[in-house]
């Protein structure tokens, strides 16, 4: 980075992981603030958690619509649009009197998440020179993962001494310094080609694709069943104060970063067996996680090892569909966020339901037994109709940089060879 545009053109990729990183942090605080919400707000902790499930609704609305109707529209003008709705929604919040408003400020933010997860992590490479469109494109899906990291503790260490209104101030702020970023450095990025509807069911015509969505619905279905309740967990069932809280919601961040790191090695063996092996692993934490409640170290192993296995989960899945994705990355994207948001507001609704009539610890079971069928699923549907992924060569490594899943930590590009052996060869070119 020696020339002045090269380094703005660096800035601006900067500008847009920040942005990438508040929209997550504002989806995912309330996760860590359910129950000073739904107790300042006087609603049940189940109807709380719809929270979530609007956001993820709406965002998985908005990847496809937002990238179809604005694909003739400077990326730029549509980028810096998303991040002044990111503002008016954290400040709606931030404010909101009621749960019905509240819920009207997550819908404005799931237009803004959905819309910019489908365009900004495919601009990378248009901000530096192309040897480097990887290294860019991966700071822009770190900030989506270390939001991940960082939303739960913020959210339970912001309740645990001020009001939940502060934490979304407090996203209001960083995406103020976010916009400001853009529209100082981001320079005109002109849209290359027109998306259409039509278009956008490409990747289902593909029998591996097909696979790779399913395998990522489950996952986050089983994810956000459970995780949107942890911290009710934790204060009602393990009843723990606010402190340990913020601590165990830190625990499993850092082992989501560390699993992660395993995922990258393991991945490279076998994808299929990382996604399944890791798929029963965290059925067996979840299960677990009720009948330990009694156990304060206990629950901590349980929550490192259900860390662990969801560092790796995101980053399988979207090796998997980086091998698996033709060319045309920002409709292709559409597709997988949109799968990865109904998937995160099915999850919601189940856990939401469960946790209203049945209670927290069959909530975490429900998350268990999904779990458990979509690592029988993949397998069952890998070993028949993916054995192996061969995607376009040329376009792999730019696949696996700009296909990141929101949760996923990415600490390095990952770049998928011309073949990713599952388990054996595969007979035909349309596998």
């Amino acid at each position: 980075m020696t020339s002045s545009p090269e380094r703005r053109g660096w800035i601006g990729v900067l500008s847009v992981a920040l942005g990438s990183f508040v929209l997550v942090l504002s989806e995912f605080l309330p996760i860590g603030l359910l129950p000073s919400i739904a107790a300042n707000l006087d609603v049940p902790i189940g109807t709380a958690g719809l929270m979530v499930v609007a956001t993820g609704l709406i965002g998985a609305v908005a990847a496809p619509v937002v990238t179809v109707v604005t694909s003739r529209i400077d990326r730029r003008v549509v980028l810096v649009s998303l991040s002044v709705l990111l503002i008016v929604a954290d400040a709606l919040a931030a404010i909101a009197p009621s749960f019905g408003v509240l819920l009207l400020a997550r819908m404005l933010l799931g237009v803004g998440i959905g819309g910019f997860w489908a365009i900004g992590a495919g601009i990378a490479g248009r901000l530096v020179k192309p040897s480097s469109a990887i290294r860019a494109t991966s700071f822009i899906t770190a900030g989506v993962s270390v939001a991940t990291v960082v939303s739960l503790p913020l959210g339970a260490f912001v309740s645990s001494f001020a009001s939940w209104r502060l934490a979304f101030v407090i996203g209001g702020v960083l995406g103020t310094i976010a916009l400001i970023l853009q529209l100082v450095m981001l320079p005109s990025i002109p849209a290359i080609h027109t998306v259409r509807f039509a278009t956008l069911g490409a990747l289902l015509k593909i029998k591996r694709a097909r696979v790779g969505l399913i395998a990522t619905a489950f996952i986050f279905v089983a994810q956000f069943a459970a995780y949107t309740y942890i911290a009710p967990y934790l204060t009602q069932l393990v009843r723990v104060d606010a402190d340990t809280v913020t601590l165990a919601l830190l625990v499993f961040g850092v082992a989501g970063i560390v699993g992660n790191f395993v995922a990258g090695l393991t991945l490279s063996r076998s994808v299929i067996g990382t996604l399944g092996t890791a798929k029963f692993v965290l059925a067996g934490a979840l299960v677990l996680l009720p009948f330990l409640a009694t156990s304060v170290p206990g629950v901590f192993v349980l929550l490192v090892v259900w860390g662990l296995v969801w560092g790796a989960l995101p980053l399988g899945t979207q090796t998997w569909m980086a091998a698996s994705s033709p060319s045309g990355a920002e409709s292709g994207l559409a597709l997988f966020v949109t799968t990865i948001q109904l998937s995160i507001a099915a999850g919601s609704i189940a856990g939401a339901a469960v946790v209203s009539s049945a209670g927290i610890a069959a909530d975490f079971w429900l998350s268990g037994a999904v779990a458990v069928i979509g690592a029988v699923v993949l397998i069952t549907l890998g070993l028949r109709r993916s054995n192996a992924l061969v995607p376009d060569p040329a376009l792999a490594p730019v696949a696996a940089a700009t296909l990141a899943a929101p949760g996923a930590v990415t600490a390095a590009p990952v770049a998928v060879p011309p073949a990713i052996a599952l388990d054996e060869p595969c007979v035909a070119a349309p596998c």
